[in-house]
């Protein structure tokens, strides 16, 4: 008997395969007939420009002026080096360090310089085995490079102006997905072959796994939509409270990433739950203290940073802004 829908169906369906340890396929079912595209093709473009890696931003040699230069006793020049570093893929060891890292390298030949090479206490290396140069006999190299962590793809022009004067600026290639594919098949529900299957093949270069690519993809496609969400949850509002109150409530439910908090600060809050400005806003100036690790540095960190925003601790927000703020945080966290 056929019957009129009120609503599309949900998918029920997921099974992941893992291929190797970088690579996976993940398969989602069933959708509608149209809506497999719909998501297939937004996640995987997420996938290939959204996920965080670290990548080399900036290199310094000794007696090197410039990447057309040659360094004595090394068999490579200085270009073929370069591109033969920036092929080695970085893993910050506590990932929590979001800034650029400098690190001092010293070697004495004959050898041949690998990636391994590379692995210190700040930073490991995925592709151990990738070459670099050879040192001849009685020879030096000493060089320093600068890794930082990002998104994407970043042309040495535009690495120019945030690294010092005395390094080479590298084109950064921080993107750790190496493929993202995805197939759409049919497949019968209740006698009906239009329904459709998403599988996704995914591999990454080692940095981050597979999966977790694949839901930090997810994660974002959430957080860009939810200004959707947040704007209509406010428009209601502005029958009850002025138009100030709707456009301060969208000030406060920023999230605290904007803030550009030292790595101890945000990940102190981050560790109990906080997500947004408005939450920082409510607490009291024994609230913030009481927040566990709280020191008396990271404390001093927030206050100032409310205080650039206009809400110094302890700041008294209206009822009506305080009942509104308090409404939309659970109903972003639930």
């Amino acid at each position: 008997m056929k019957t009129i829908k009120t609503a599309p169906y949900i998918p029920t369906d997921i099974n992941i395969e893992e291929i190797n340890t970088n690579r996976i396929k993940i398969s989602v079912y069933p959708f509608e007939s149209g809506y497999a595209i719909t998501l297939a093709h937004p996640i995987r473009r997420l996938l290939l420009s959204s996920s965080v890696g670290y990548a080399p931003i900036g290199l310094k040699i000794e007696g090197v002026a410039h990447e057309f230069d040659s360094v004595r006793g090394i068999t490579e020049d200085v270009s073929p080096f370069i591109v033969n570093l920036k092929n080695i893929r970085f893993v910050h060891k506590t990932q929590e360090d979001n800034g650029p890292i400098t690190v001092n390298y010293s070697f004495k030949g004959p050898m041949s310089l690998s990636g391994a090479d590379l692995i210190n206490d700040v930073l490991d290396v995925v592709n151990k085995n990738t070459y670099l140069a050879t040192i001849n006999e009685d020879a030096v190299l000493n060089f320093s490079i600068i890794v930082q962590k990002g998104i994407g793809y970043v042309p040495s022009e535009n690495i120019r102006g945030i690294i010092p004067e005395d390094y080479i600026p590298l084109d950064a290639y921080f993107t750790p997905v190496k493929k993202a594919v995805y197939e759409i098949e049919n497949v019968l529900v209740e006698d009906n072959p239009t329904y459709e299957k998403i599988v996704f093949d995914i591999e990454t270069d080692g940095q981050i796994n597979p999966h977790d690519a694949f839901k930090e993809a997810i994660a974002i496609m959430h957080s860009q939509m939810s200004i959707f969400d947040a704007d209509m949850s406010a428009a209601p509002l502005m029958a009850k409270n002025s138009s100030e109150d709707v456009a301060e409530l969208k000030d406060l439910m920023v999230k605290i990433d904007t803030l550009n908090l030292s790595a101890r600060c945000f990940n102190c809050l981050d560790r109990t739950g906080i997500r947004y400005i408005g939450e920082l806003v409510l607490m009291s100036e024994n609230d913030l203290k009481n927040i566990k690790n709280m020191g008396k540095k990271s404390y001093d960190e927030i206050a100032e940073k409310l205080q650039e925003l206009g809400y110094p601790v302890g700041y008294e927000l209206s009822d009506e802004l305080v009942l509104s703020l308090n409404k939309k945080i659970v109903k972003m966290k639930s």
